[in-house]
């Protein structure tokens, strides 16, 4: 069973960065798509970034494009999100996902991922 497991959300000024990590563990990802999604109170959960595992090929919503990094380690299982500029609006609960059966599609679409963390908070203030 996939396992992802993020870390690093915290309480940072705006401006400032973070990063965040999810650790992926129970299976072998070259064939996936990872992908980073943020909620916001009584807002839809949304796209961020995806990366393909294998390839490394990267894919950002507009909002936070030239902000925000996604990366992949493949030797620690482990994507990460690099969050610089951080601004308000950018306050939300930041959950790592999986897609398997990606075949090289970078989706921007909740619907085409099929495992989730727990999610990790990250919030921005004035």
């Amino acid at each position: 069973q996939v396992q992802l497991v993020e870390s690093g959300g915290g309480l940072v000024q705006a401006g400032g960065s973070l990063r965040l990590s999810c650790a992926a563990s129970g299976r072998t990802f070259s064939s996936y798509t990872m992908g980073w999604f943020r909620q916001a109170p009584g807002k839809e959960r949304e796209f961020v970034a995806a990366v393909l595992w294998l390839r490394g090929a990267t894919y950002y919503a507009d909002s936070v494009k030239g902000r925000f990094t996604i990366s992949r380690d493949i030797a620690k299982n482990t994507v990460y999100l690099q969050m610089n500029s951080l601004k308000p609006e950018d306050t939300a609960v930041y959950y790592c996902a999986a897609d398997r059966t990606s075949s090289g599609r970078l989706s921007y679409s909740r619907d085409d991922y099929d495992y989730w963390g727990q999610g990790t908070q990250v919030t921005v203030s004035t």
